[in-house]
């Protein structure tokens, strides 16, 4: 289906969606924050006022009363935040089933409405911005992003991926199916295998409109009948995929549990690291060496391990978290002590969309401080996607995306997921 299509389906959805309030882009609107967390510097500022013209800060200063005919949003009671940031998202995928042929028995126009919802239901829960990192359905997620740009429909900035490279019958593809099950060429847009394969696919997946590059360098914990310990893309495989995305300007992210495909992947030159769920010391002392960004899911193994087994989720995939999901934390905790790039990613869609703020108790749990959690989702976050001069903080100059809190989240960092308002460049998101 084409992506024009799909932009007709997402308008549809569009009828189907909460009211989402627009200002007037010319319109100067400040914010009275009760205190505002500066990222950069690490401060929390009391009684400031962040003053927003046609969708981006340009001052940050201590409140004074406003000047006449000035639109001023008070959140006084609140603590405000940068709008947050997930970096490991599936927001055009209805989620995980115990039935892996699910995608197969959606259609297009379905998986719009998915899409739609899913998207509001991020923004609204104050991640302003997401790199979506593949969707089954090729270019789903670059239809949603156009959606949303387009302001069809609420919902967070997108960085996609388009399409997931992937051997036949690797991490990216969909499997366990019944004996004779065709998967139609729209859900292996990006399968390739040998060097001259994944070069040709990049291109095409860029062409397709993608931000960004998804290579699946290892088995998947949640794909039927591989595992995540197992390489399946040589190291020249992969830096094919990142020479030829970079004469495009475009990163790669490469899924990556084993230990020597992570190896494999940062020798070859990828942005960042997904899952990381096995890696060494070796592999740490790489990713700290070459300026690796690793983007670890560190909440989901509790989630599948109960509601998944509740759901009845396949033995192999239970079988399979279990073998990484401590593994992953004690990894994040070297990682941390390490010093290594890390950036705030969740995996949405394996867990119910919206609830990404989640994974924060997690990572203070494992050695992040408070506001280490809040900058892998904010300035750090934007400096994975090489836009840390856009997004990322509130100063002057940057995209004006905020979240108030009910609570300050340096001390009780669960505050994050206590969301009263909401702001995406410059316009309020309705929570209603």
């Amino acid at each position: 289906m084409s992506t024009k299509l799909y932009g007709l389906c997402f308008a549809l959805a569009a009828l189907a969606t909460a009211p989402f309030a627009h200002a007037q882009d010319a319109q100067r609107t400040v914010v009275r924050a009760g205190h505002l967390l500066d990222v950069d510097s690490g401060r929390l500022l009391a009684d400031q006022a962040v003053t927003i013209e046609h969708g981006r800060v340009v001052a940050v200063a201590p409140w004074t009363p406003a000047a006449a005919g000035t639109h001023v949003l008070d959140w006084s009671a609140w603590t405000v935040v940068p709008g947050l940031m997930d970096m490991h998202t599936h927001l055009a995928d209805e989620g995980q089933m115990a039935d892996p042929g699910a995608p197969l028995k959606s259609n297009p126009a379905r998986d719009a409405f998915i899409g739609a919802k899913n998207a509001r239901d991020t923004v609204r829960a104050g991640f302003t911005t997401v790199r979506d990192v593949g969707a089954y359905r090729g270019f789903a997620d670059v239809a949603l992003r156009d959606a949303i740009n387009a302001g069809y429909v609420p919902g967070p900035r997108m960085f996609v991926a388009g399409a997931y490279i992937t051997v036949p019958g690797g991490g990216g593809e969909i499997t366990g199916l019944p004996p004779g099950t065709v998967v139609p060429d729209v859900f292996r847009r990006g399968v390739s295998r040998g060097v001259d394969d994944v070069r040709r696919h990049v291109d095409i997946v860029l062409d397709g409109g993608a931000d960004l590059i998804k290579v699946i360098a290892t088995g998947a914990v949640l794909t039927a009948g591989t595992e995540p310990g197992q390489s399946e893309y040589s190291e020249a495989e992969i830096h094919a995929a990142v020479a030829e995305a970079a004469k495009r300007g475009a990163f790669v992210a490469a899924h990556a549990h084993g230990a020597e495909g992570i190896k494999r992947a940062i020798r070859a030159g990828v942005r960042s690291v997904e899952h990381a769920s096995l890696i060494d010391d070796e592999g740490i002392a790489l990713a700290k060496q070459h300026g690796t960004w690793l983007v670890m899911d560190i909440y989901d193994g509790d989630y599948i391990d109960s509601v998944g087994r509740a759901a009845g989720w396949s033995a192999e995939i239970l079988r399979k978290n279990i073998e990484t999901t401590e593994a992953q934390r004690e990894g994040f905790r070297k990682a941390v002590k390490a010093g290594v790039r890390l950036a705030f990613g969740t995996d949405a869609g394996v867990y119910p969309y919206g609830d990404d703020a989640r994974q924060f108790a997690y990572m203070v749990r494992y050695g992040m401080t408070p506001l280490q959690a809040i900058r892998s989702a904010t300035i750090d976050a934007a400096r994975l996607l090489g836009k840390e001069r856009e997004l990322g903080s509130i100063a002057p100059g940057k995209a004006a995306d905020l979240v108030a809190l009910a609570c300050d989240p340096l001390h009780d960092i669960e505050c994050l997921r206590q969301v009263r308002g909401v702001i995406k460049a410059g316009q309020p998101v309705s929570l209603d």
